[in-house]
């Protein structure tokens, strides 16, 4: 009973804080829901790529990020710094794995934020850029990845839009979040 308890707990406790969770500033060019084209403002990742299958390269890929965020890193004085989460965690296939991100809080920059003590995490700036996305519910499989990002390509070629990147999944709960609540996008960079 006490560990039923303890979970409740713990799903309770980051339920409440998912709320108050950053995302980057964006502005919608177009919102047809479940789609829209965004245009973001720069802002500035902590990011390392991961060998493996999807399930095992974000669970990795999290860990190895979030060790950083939580204090693996080093100021010009020798301290760690915690650094708030922010949402989306996003993953992206890349011909060696995969590559996880995750953006830092507004007002940070390269200057400010610790350097990471694990070699394998980098910090890098994103310029102002454009995306365009599909949100979903439910669990990030590869059958539902696949559906979802067929469904936003053929959206940005009715929208006139040009691809510009790879697609990128972006996941913005907790791990304890119900399937039918999770807040989930497929992204991918555009130009009109």
């Amino acid at each position: 009973m006490r560990l039923f308890l303890s979970s409740q707990i713990i799903f309770l406790f980051f339920a409440s804080h998912a709320m108050a969770i950053e995302e980057p500033a964006y502005r919608s060019l177009i919102s047809e829901p479940p789609f829209e084209h965004r245009a973001y403002s720069d802002y500035v990742i902590a990011e390392t790529n991961i060998a493996g299958d999807f399930d095992a390269a974000s669970t990795k890929g999290f860990r190895r990020v979030a060790a950083y965020i939580f204090g693996d890193n080093s100021l010009p004085n020798g301290e760690n710094k915690k650094i708030a989460m922010t949402a989306p965690v996003t993953v992206e296939e890349k011909p060696s794995g995969w590559r996880l991100q995750f953006v830092m809080p507004d007002g940070e920059n390269l200057e400010s934020l610790p350097k990471p003590k694990n070699a394998e995490v980098r910090l890098k700036n994103v310029p102002e850029h454009q995306m365009a996305v599909i949100r979903f519910s439910g669990w990030t499989t590869r059958a539902a990845i696949d559906e979802q990002t067929e469904k936003l390509k053929a959206w940005i070629s009715a929208k006139k839009l040009k691809m510009v990147g790879l697609p990128q999944v972006a996941r913005y709960n907790d791990p304890f979040t119900l399937p039918w609540r999770r807040r989930n996008e497929i992204m991918i960079p555009v130009i009109p």
